[in-house]
């Protein structure tokens, strides 16, 4: 059951993208992550050619976080007014991040830039998120009372000006963070084809210090518009989106992300922490081999193979 994809110049099989559309989809509904960036480094092991791969889950990455915000909107998890101002900054992000993509690829650098930004965020942010969870999943167990921590909001980041009130995250705080925040995802988004949700979900806990309850639902919507501008962006300047893979991929996203919010709720918020780390930190490290380590070096090192 093999479909030509007319873009990226390969044959697939089909059943097996939609099967990977539902898993990643479901992914992105429990962790509230667009799930781009389990999606391209699968793509690519099935020889879809990085570039390709990088623009054409984009779809995938908007039907599945959309589907996943109708979800948590139901709940009432959801604040929109702080993912609308991420969103504009997404925007602004993502048009800076696809010409630098375009540049690149003009370079012929493009493979290498997409390989080394997964190892790197992907690698630091998995390990950070991995150390934090399981130190307080450990605590836990052995019923250490974790010491009160001073939530001292930072006067750099709070002491900004134009200030708003998200009485949904229980903050009144400037807006210059949220949208700094949101150009960053913006241009993760073009560069690496995720929608930046591995690095906001941990800011919007941690430095933005947003109620945990709204922060899933809020990150995915910030995804579906700075993902669906990244898209458009890409398709019309780079011409690299194989609507093929793209559809295919989406028809399997809306599912498993409906799947993926039901089923948050009955898992402890470390306990996702620590499969999420767990999951950016593998990714991370299998790009950096497929960088580093190709199969062709282990065949040519391999004994009593010549190249004659």
């Amino acid at each position: 059951m093999e479909i030509y994809l007319p873009i990226a110049e390969v044959s697939v099989n089909w059943p097996l993208l939609v099967m990977l559309g539902g898993l990643v989809g479901f992914v992105s509904g429990l962790f509230g992550i667009g799930g781009g960036f389990l999606m391209a480094p699968v793509l690519i092991f099935l020889g879809i050619p990085p570039t390709v791969a990088v623009a054409s889950q984009a779809s995938h990455v908007v039907a599945s976080s959309t589907s996943g915000v109708i979800r948590y909107s139901g709940m009432g998890a959801v604040d929109f007014r702080m993912g609308g101002i991420m969103a504009a900054g997404g925007a602004m992000g993502a048009v800076l991040g696809v010409e630098l993509f375009r540049y690149l690829r003009l370079l012929g650098q493009a493979d290498l830039v997409v390989a080394l930004s997964y190892l790197l965020f992907l690698g630091a942010i998995g390990l950070l998120m991995l150390y934090e969870s399981l130190t307080e999943i450990l605590r836990q167990r052995r019923g250490v009372i974790a010491p009160r921590k001073e939530r001292r909001r930072p006067l750099w980041l709070y002491g900004l000006p134009w200030k708003v009130r998200f009485p949904k995250s229980g903050l009144y705080i400037s807006a210059i963070p949220p949208l700094g925040l949101g150009i960053f995802a913006g241009i993760l988004s073009a560069i690496m084809g995720v929608g930046g949700g591995f690095i906001l979900v941990p800011v919007m806990l941690y430095a933005l210090r947003m109620k945990a309850g709204v922060v899933v639902g809020t990150s995915l919507f910030q995804i579906i518009i700075t993902t669906g501008i990244t898209a458009i962006l890409q398709a019309g300047r780079n011409q690299t989106v194989d609507i093929v893979l793209s559809s295919l991929l989406l028809v399997g996203g809306v599912v498993g992300a409906q799947l993926g919010a039901r089923y948050s709720a009955k898992f402890r918020g470390e306990e996702l922490r620590a499969v999420l780390g767990l999951l950016i930190l593998f990714v991370g490290i299998q790009m950096g081999l497929d960088l580093f380590v190709r199969p062709s070096d282990i065949f040519l090192l391999a004994p009593g193979v010549s190249d004659g």
